[in-house]
């Protein structure tokens, strides 16, 4: 039921004259935490606070899942290193609390990189360009495209808790 909400979901963004097809979606990529029927893609940078805050608010939303990607500014010298480990993780879901926490940001190197994150941060850039994601955070819930961390907009989209 879930994949079926999703699914009509997908079909229908067309926000901004940018259609997604939920076959272009790869969601075995991407990094999903939460069981909740209620469902949020995310393209996120590990060191955008606003991404961040983002985070903390979905932490705690216990009726929603998300599917996030990793798309990496430019501006932020360590995002792209941040999600490489991230991917890299046998529990992703831990790895991304950890860097979106902010206790990864002091450290000079990150361990534990491997080819199979590297190989999959690249993956989450070109689905993130496919679907002419250029700003983070992005969102698709309900059918919208939510460009920003707009509370008032995810709350709308979302409903309620």
């Amino acid at each position: 039921m879930r994949f079926l909400v999703l699914l009509l979901m997908l079909f229908s963004l067309t926000a901004s004259g940018r259609p997604v097809c939920a076959a272009d979606l790869d969601l075995a990529k991407s990094i999903t935490i939460g069981s909740g029927p209620k469902v949020v893609v995310e393209f996120t940078d590990p060191d955008c606070p606003f991404c961040r805050k983002a985070s903390k608010y979905f932490e705690g939303r216990s009726d929603v899942t998300r599917h996030i990607y990793f798309y990496p500014l430019p501006r932020h010298l360590q995002a792209r290193e941040k999600a490489q480990y991230v991917l890299s993780q046998t529990d992703r879901a831990g790895a991304y609390r950890a860097v979106m926490s902010g206790r990864m940001d002091n450290l000079q190197k990150l361990g534990g990189i491997t080819a199979r994150g590297i190989k999959l941060q690249l993956e989450h850039l070109e689905i993130a360009r496919k679907h002419k994601v250029d700003s983070t955070p992005t969102f698709m819930i309900s059918g919208r495209i939510i460009e920003g961390f707009d509370l008032k907009k995810i709350e709308e989209a979302l409903g309620p808790k």
